[in-house]
C-alpha cells in the first residue's frame, strides 16, 4: 500500500530542493513528484503509471483517484490526496521555485481586447524610467537577456513560477502579465501577489468555454476581487458596461475613460480627450484630480487611445506622476496590432482582431484615420464560439467597403462550414468575396486596392505565424505573404 503523505511534507521537500515537480509524465525524472491534474481534454490520472515507470516517487491526485490508487501502489510510493488539484499545482509551484516572497512587482492586465498592447505600453513606460521589466503575454515571454515564443497567453503555474524566479535572479523590478479568463478559472494565477491589475473591456469571445457573458465577466472579476493582495492598485475602464459593474465591486479602483466623469472622495477618475487622430497617430489630453497633461503617440485609433489611458491609470495607481508618461510617446506599436506592412506603396495593415468588437474598433480607426475605401480580409477560427461568426460578418459589412471572407485556423472544422456560419452576417455587405485559401484571398484583396486612399485590413492572426488545420500547425504569416505577393507584383 502506498505511503500517505501530507501536502505540507511535499511543500517542504520542494523547498529543500530534494526533488522536482511535473504535470507531464514525459518529463518525469527519478524521484520527481507527479501531479495528476484533470484537464479540459486529458486527465492526468491516466498517466500515473507512465510517471511511475519513469521514476516518479510521489503522486498527488484528487481524493477519488488517490483512494483507488492507495491499495495498488507499493509502499515506497508517497501518495497525497487533494481536494483541489489546480490550486495544489499553484501552491507547489510556488514552493518549488521559492516565489513565496517576490521582490518584483507583478502587474496583471485582463479584458477581451487590448491586453497585449497595454502590456507593451507598460513595458515601454517602465523601461524609459530605467526599470528592468519582464512580460508574459500572447506574443512572447521575455525579460532582459531572454525571450521565447508564447504558446499560451497566460502560461501554466509551473512555467509562471519558473520564469518569475528567473526574472528575480535577473534583477527584474516589474513583471507585466496578460491574464486570460481561462487562466483565472483554471487557477494558473492563484496565489500570485499582484501589485496592480487593469481591466480593458469585455465583449463577446470564448463563449464556447464560458457559456454566457455573465460567467465570462465573473471570471475576469476574480482577478480584482478574489486573488491575493487586496490593497493592489486597480484601473478599470469606466466606458465599458462591464467595467462599470466591476467598478461597483471595487470602490478603491481608479476609473478611466473618455465619457463624462469626475473624481470624488469615493472614486478617482482619469478622463481622456482625443484632440487629434489621423494616419500619423493620436494626440490626447488627460485630466486627473485637478491635474492636466497631454500626450502624442504614433498609435492609430480610438481603441489605442483607450490602451494609452489604461496604462496611465495603472501607473497613477502605482504611484507614478504624469511626468513618467513621456516614455509612451515613442512607442510605435506591437507586431500584429494594427501593424503597417510594407506593400509596394499600398496601405496594408495586419491586426489580431478576432472578435466582433475588435474588428469594429480597428475598422472605425482606419476610417477615422482618413482612408476612404477599406477592404477587410477576415475569417473565424474553428472549434471556437460559433455564435460570434455572423457577428464578425456584421461588423465587416457595417464598417468596411469590401469584405473578403477566408479561413483562419479552421482546426478540425471544414473551412467552408465556418464560412457558411459567417455569411448571414455579410448579407448587407456592399461588396463581398469568398476564398477559403488565405493566400489566394490575400492576393485577391491586394488586387482590389486601386487608389492611394484605399487600405487593406488583414484581420484575425496578427503576430501568429501559423495556420492550424486538422490539428497540425502549418507555417503561415500574413506579413510574409503580403511581402511575397507584393514582391512578385513588383518583380523584385
Amino acid at each position: 500500500m502506498a505511503r500517505a503523505v501530507s501536502f505540507a511534507e511535499l511543500e517542504q521537500k520542494l523547498k529543500d530542493e530534494v526533488c522536482d515537480l511535473q504535470t507531464d509524465s514525459r518529463k518525469i525524472k527519478a524521484g520527481d513528484i507527479f501531479l495528476a491534474v484533470p484537464g479540459e481534454t486529458e486527465d492526468g490520472a491516466h498517466y500515473i503509471d507512465d510517471a511511475l515507470a519513469r521514476g516518479a516517487r510521489s503522486i498527488v491526485a484528487c481524493e477519488s483517484v488517490a483512494s483507488e490508487l492507495a491499495g495498488r501502489l507499493p509502499s515506497d510510493i508517497a501518495l497525497c490526496a487533494e481536494t483541489d488539484m489546480r490550486d495544489a499545482v499553484a501552491r507547489l509551484a510556488m514552493a518549488r521555485f521559492h516565489t513565496e516572497n517576490l521582490h518584483l512587482k507583478l502587474i496583471g492586465v485582463t479584458g477581451t481586447n487590448g491586453k497585449t498592447t497595454a502590456t507593451y505600453l507598460m513595458e515601454a513606460l517602465l523601461t524609459a524610467l530605467g526599470e528592468k521589466v519582464g512580460v508574459l503575454g500572447t506574443v512572447s515571454y521575455r525579460w532582459p537577456g531572454h525571450e521565447q515564443s508564447a504558446p499560451l497567453t497566460t502560461p501554466d503555474p509551473l512555467a509562471i513560477h519558473s520564469m518569475l524566479a528567473k526574472m528575480e535572479k535577473a534583477g527584474v523590478s516589474y513583471c507585466v502579465m496578460e491574464v486570460s479568463s481561462h487562466a483565472i478559472l483554471q487557477k494558473r494565477v492563484s496565489h500570485l501577489p499582484f501589485a496592480a491589475a487593469a481591466f480593458t473591456n469585455l465583449t463577446q469571445d470564448h463563449l464556447d468555454f464560458h457559456k454566457d457573458m455573465d460567467s465570462y465577466f465573473a471570471a475576469k472579476a476574480k482577478l480584482f476581487c478574489e486573488l491575493p493582495k487586496a490593497d493592489k492598485a486597480m484601473a478599470i475602464n469606466a466606458d465599458d458596461a462591464y467595467g462599470q459593474k466591476l467598478l461597483a465591486l471595487c470602490p478603491k479602483a481608479i476609473g478611466f475613460g473618455f465619457a463624462a466623469g469626475e473624481s470624488s472622495p469615493k472614486r478617482a477618475y482619469l478622463k481622456g480627450e482625443i484632440l487629434r487622430q489621423d494616419t500619423q497617430g493620436l494626440e490626447l489630453a488627460m485630466h486627473y484630480e485637478g491635474r492636466q497633461w497631454q500626450l502624442r503617440s504614433p498609435l492609430i485609433g480610438a481603441f489605442n487611445a483607450a490602451n494609452l489611458l489604461t496604462v496611465q491609470a495603472l501607473a497613477l495607481g502605482l504611484g507614478f506622476s504624469e511626468s513618467a508618461f513621456a516614455g509612451l510617446s515613442g512607442f510605435a506599436g506591437v507586431r500584429g496590432r494594427l501593424e503597417r506592412v510594407p506593400a509596394a506603396g499600398r496601405h496594408v495593415f495586419v491586426d489580431y482582431a478576432h472578435t466582433p468588437d475588435a474588428l469594429e474598433n480597428v475598422l472605425k480607426a482606419l476610417r477615422k484615420a482618413g482612408f476612404q475605401r477599406i477592404v477587410a480580409l477576415f475569417g473565424c477560427g474553428g472549434n471556437r464560439d460559433r455564435g460570434k461568426r455572423p457577428l464578425m460578418g456584421e461588423a465587416v459589412a457595417r464598417y468596411a467597403d469590401v469584405a473578403v471572407l477566408t479561413s483562419d485556423n479552421p482546426r478540425f472544422e471544414d473551412p467552408m462550414a465556418i464560412i457558411e456560419d459567417v455569411l448571414p452576417g455579410l448579407a448587407r455587405a456592399r461588396e463581398k468575396y469568398v476564398q477559403p485559401d488565405r493566400r489566394l484571398a490575400t492576393k485577391l484583396a491586394l488586387d482590389l486596392l486601386a487608389k492611394d486612399s484605399d487600405c487593406l485590413l488583414i484581420a484575425g492572426k496578427g503576430h501568429e505565424d501559423y495556420q492550424i488545420i486538422q490539428g497540425k500547425r502549418h507555417h503561415y504569416s500574413d506579413q510574409e505573404v503580403v511581402s511575397e505577393l507584393c514582391c512578385a507584383d513588383a518583380s523584385c
